[in-house]
């Protein structure tokens, strides 16, 4: 009898038919003589509506109220999924990320898991119960509700199988698992059967939708065996595991777009020693993330520094930034919330070169300026203009052959 823990996304639960069908395929599991946690997130756009609500009021609430706000959420979806577990005859009990010990640091709105006391859940388990917990939040040591930030569950589901020893980690969504590209904005991307922890990890954080980023980073530190499936049907989806050999034999596994971030420009920075340091700084003790920077010397002794950051952190980041210049004697400030961040990623890229040319190539072709460009050793990123997202996302997984038909 194995313990698997399953994660439902909010599109899988996202109506009463859905939520009945989740049920189902998990009584399922539970017949098969497996021990099963689920995780849960919100219903459908829950989330999104609760934040509109919030904004209705102000147009920046405190993280604090807002995280006690977002838990609602998920407190729903895993009471209604244990009524309909229960309805089927089958044993069921939900809590919510505090009850089952879910311990976080002091951060609002991304808290990051310290620490999970799992006696509550095996106790459950041990009476026969499916355990339902909602994803995406926690408690600090203080009792104050924290949420872990966009995708969340996916990080509550992957923690819980670590401490637990689960088998596997499922993650069930509205897709058939991890593809080459957004099918929605690439009809003919192809779905990727095996997939590295590296690159599935460089592809979450540069905008593809499938899984959280920081949910990755645990499995991968704690080998814990990840699928991406579709809640809807049987198929057995994408596996996230350790880079083989046979994996480095494609050079590039997908394309990923990134529509959600702006990017803040400093005009005429003192070009001196411990200028960037002390901006980059002020902007840490915000808890205000940074991605990419790019500098550019200047002939008057000074520099241009450019980064991005997420656009739903801009409100916060500007009058940062603002009192930072005042400090440093910089010219002027411009923020773009007009960009695009297209990227490829491949282990194979440590194998084979001409990635980079060949992209390049591509967007000068379809006359796609770029005004950023980042990389690591298996993923290429390009700010470009916003407008242009898309189309560069569509051309470029067809340069490199990611769809139907051979790789060029």
């Amino acid at each position: 009898m194995a313990l698997i823990v399953q994660k439902y996304g909010g599109s899988s639960v996202g109506n009463v038919d859905r939520i009945k069908n989740v049920a189902r395929r998990i009584a399922t599991k539970k017949a098969q003589g497996h021990q099963l946690v689920v995780v849960v997130s919100a219903i459908g756009d829950t989330t999104d509506e609760l934040i509109d609500l919030a904004s209705k009021i102000t147009k920046n609430p405190s993280t604090r109220e807002m995280d006690m706000l977002l838990s609602t959420g998920e407190q729903i979806s895993v009471s209604l999924l244990a009524i309909a577990i229960q309805h089927l005859g089958v044993k069921a009990v939900s809590f919510t990320g505090p009850q089952v010990g879910i311990i976080t640091d002091k951060y609002h709105s991304k808290a990051r898991i310290l620490d999970i006391n799992a006696e509550r859940i095996q106790k459950a388990l041990k009476e026969g119960h499916v355990v339902i917990v909602a994803g995406f939040q926690g408690k600090t040591v203080s009792d104050e509700i924290t949420t872990l930030g966009r995708g969340g569950s996916d990080l509550t589901a992957v923690a819980l199988a670590k401490v637990l020893k689960a088998k596997q980690c499922e993650i069930y969504t509205d897709v058939d698992g991890v593809y080459t590209a957004d099918p929605r904005i690439v009809p003919d991307a192809k779905k990727i059967d095996v997939i590295s922890y590296e690159e599935i990890l460089e592809l979450a954080s540069l905008g593809a939708k499938v899984m959280h980023s920081r949910s990755i980073e645990v499995g991968k530190k704690f080998n814990v065996p990840i699928y991406v499936r579709n809640s809807g049907n049987n198929k057995e989806g994408t596996l996230i595991t350790k880079e083989s050999k046979k994996m480095e034999d494609v050079v590039v596994s997908g394309v990923a777009l990134m529509e959600d971030e702006a990017k803040i420009t400093i005009f005429k920075v003192p070009d001196r020693p411990g200028v960037a340091a002390r901006l980059f700084a002020t902007l840490s003790e915000a808890n205000i993330n940074i991605d990419m920077i790019i500098q550019n010397k200047t002939s008057t002794n000074t520099t241009d520094i450019s980064f991005t950051v997420f656009k739903n952190e801009l409100n916060r980041a500007m009058p940062v930034v603002k009192k930072a210049v005042a400090q440093l004697g910089a010219e002027k400030i411009d923020v773009d919330g007009n960009i695009a961040k297209v990227s490829v990623v491949g282990v194979g890229m440590r194998s084979h070169a001409g990635v980079a040319s060949k992209m390049f190539g591509c967007l000068a072709r379809k006359k796609i300026n770029i005004d950023m460009i980042s990389t690591s050793e298996i993923k290429i990123s390009c700010v470009i203009n916003g407008a242009k997202g898309k189309e560069a996302v569509r051309e470029i997984h067809k340069e490199f052959g990611l769809g139907s038909g051979k790789k060029k």
